[in-house]
């Protein structure tokens, strides 16, 4: 905005509609075999108690830099990045949580990549706190996020050629 104040988000409906601008209804991925949950549509609200977030976003790998201006132009801070290893449909799914301070909503933005070739951008240009969550996915399930300043390891030692957070790892 002009004046640098953030944008009023007025409901999780109007946040959810601009997500569904970004997202066009073709994009959402679909799940390769009935052993891995699949997402019923790219944006969808939850019920907090239940779920422990308000919106659930699945985007595609080159659309998580456009979710994540979404969030922070609307004031949301990032909580979280991690990783998950769906071994049986041979995919890796990197997971953000994000929250608002002032509303208290928590937001989930999730994407998919192949086990082979797992990437997706890095989003520590609009968060730059994400850049030690993003080492650290990097280094226990081999995500790499492209155009990191900084993949370096962080908690395992430098010469690791491991992942250890994958389902195949053997120790």
């Amino acid at each position: 905005m002009a004046n640098g104040d953030t944008p009023v988000i007025h409901s999780l409906q109007e946040l959810a509609d601009q997500f569904n601008k970004l997202i066009p209804q073709k994009t959402l991925p679909a799940a390769p075999d009935t052993t891995v949950p699949a997402p019923t549509g790219p944006v969808q609200m939850e019920d907090y108690a239940a779920k422990g977030y308000h919106l659930n976003v699945c985007v595609q790998p080159d659309q998580v830099v456009g979710a994540a201006g979404i969030l922070d132009s609307h004031g949301f801070a990032l909580d979280a990045v991690t990783g998950v290893d769906w071994i049986a449909a041979n995919e890796m799914e990197v997971v953000y949580d994000y929250f608002h301070p002032m509303n208290s909503w928590r937001v989930v933005i999730r994407t998919r990549v192949p086990r082979g070739k797992p990437e997706v951008p890095t989003i520590s240009k609009v968060y730059p706190g994400a850049d030690w969550h993003e080492r650290e996915t990097h280094e226990f399930f081999g995500i790499v996020f492209l155009g990191h300043p900084n993949l370096t390891p962080l908690l395992l030692p430098e010469d690791a050629d491991y992942h250890p957070l994958r389902k195949d790892f053997v120790a």
